[in-house]
């Protein structure tokens, strides 16, 4: 079974130790897109500078859920052998490394490396988080997912609105120093957890090893990460194109407020699903309702002007992350507690798959074409597909230990 924390040796009290829990998950929240939503305010400068095409770019976008994929069951090994705490401190540190040599040489295929092994870290830390929510807060796992999610929001808000108005004027306007920047918080945070995390008791010699490799027969891991691919592809795709649509369609003063609406749209659902995510978490409606806004909000990007596409934006984020916090808080309750990790890999590893092929065709769309527009396409038909298969959340077996 999932080991559980022990007592602390600094006598803190059960409290303490909740809190110190939630804080940790909420700091390491930020740290799985501070370095990735580092991204999409200077891909206009990058694109320039390396003289990349729009499927280069949607391939630079790719590459952080292609290893969300690749190295999320890699992460559910590294968890069961190393144990919660130690493969999310690798995981940080694994990130900040890859996050801060990103702009190390002005070259494509460096700048794809280096974001290869920064994926790699998120991964690692995105499969943990689940699996440490159930070590470390086992009695009140929504609220903690829902805690952890609020800090991966702010993670996401942090970087798009500050990078152009504060972070670039303080490095001299340098995108390769300013993925360094939001590299540090990432090591700080690992640091903290490496001192502060819950340990956990070693495992008896003669105890079973715990399993890593997913059940791929089950269809848990394929209805969660189908939906939870809907949406991390329809937020992904549209961080990463906002940015040069605009652009060519003259609208480009408005490029940091729709990156920041898109993020900070986020949050509104995020407090809500503090208060409800446990009565909405098994409920067809919300995945219904918000594949049907997030469809109508794209339009509004792709046929609005100014002030709307803002608005748009943000409705974008609101459905996006109402969904992405319903779904992450799954494996933990459906799961049995030493099964959490296999499941959580699995579906990542399905769900970012889907992120890695969006943003590709929707590049692949703008080139071919010559029609901006084209590239939201993708994006349109993923709030489609989650109406398609919301039904599927209500029939969500809780499998048992």
């Amino acid at each position: 079974m999932l080991e559980t924390p022990t007592a602390r040796p600094d006598g803190a009290t059960p409290r303490e130790r909740f809190l110190t829990s939630l804080l940790l998950l909420w700091l390491s929240g930020n740290a799985l897109r501070l370095t990735i939503l580092a991204v999409p305010p200077v891909i206009p400068l990058i694109h320039d500078q390396l003289d990349m095409s729009a499927t280069e770019i949607g391939i630079l976008t790719g590459l952080p859920s292609m290893l969300l994929a690749l190295a999320a069951v890699p992460g559910s090994l590294l968890i069961a052998r190393l144990g919660v705490r130690t493969a999310l401190v690798v995981g940080l540190f694994i990130t900040a490394i890859g996050g801060a040599l990103r702009g190390l040489m002005p070259d494509v295929l460096w700048l794809y490396a280096m974001t290869v092994a920064m994926g790699a870290g998120v991964a690692i830390m995105q499969v943990t988080m689940p699996t440490a929510v159930r070590a470390w807060v086992p009695n009140r796992i929504g609220f903690a997912t829902a805690v952890y999610t609020n800090g991966l929001l702010v993670g996401e808000i942090l970087p798009v609105a500050l990078m152009l108005v504060l972070v670039l004027p303080l490095v001299g306007g340098s995108w390769e120093w300013g993925f360094v920047f939001w590299s540090v918080p990432v090591a700080i945070i690992g640091i903290v957890v490496m001192i502060m995390a819950p340990r956990t008791p070693a495992r008896a010699a003669a105890a079973p090893r715990r399993k890593w490799w997913p059940d791929w027969r089950n269809m848990l891991i394929w209805k969660l990460g189908i939906v939870l691919g809907t949406v991390n592809a329809t937020y992904f795709s549209t961080n990463a194109f906002i940015p040069d649509y605009l652009r060519s369609i003259g609208e480009g003063e408005w490029i940091s407020a729709a990156l920041t609406a898109l993020n900070v749209g986020q949050l509104p659902a995020s407090f809500i699903l503090l208060a409800v995510a446990g009565r909405l978490e098994r409920q067809v409606w919300p995945y219904v309702a918000c594949g049907l806004i997030g469809l109508l909000a794209t339009g509004g990007i792709v046929f609005g002007t100014g002030i709307w596409i803002v608005a748009s934006a943000a409705v974008v984020g609101f459905a996006a992350a109402a969904i992405l916090i319903l779904v992450l808080a799954l494996p933990p309750l459906l799961s049995p507690p030493d099964d959490v990790h296999r499941v959580t890999a699995a579906m990542f590893t399905i769900s970012y798959s889907c992120a890695v092929i969006v943003p590709v065709i929707s590049g692949m769309l703008w080139d071919i074409t010559g029609i901006a527009a084209m590239a939201f396409l993708p994006i349109a038909l993923c709030g489609i597909v989650l109406v398609i298969l919301a039904p599927a959340i209500n029939h969500v077996p809780r499998m048992e230990s």
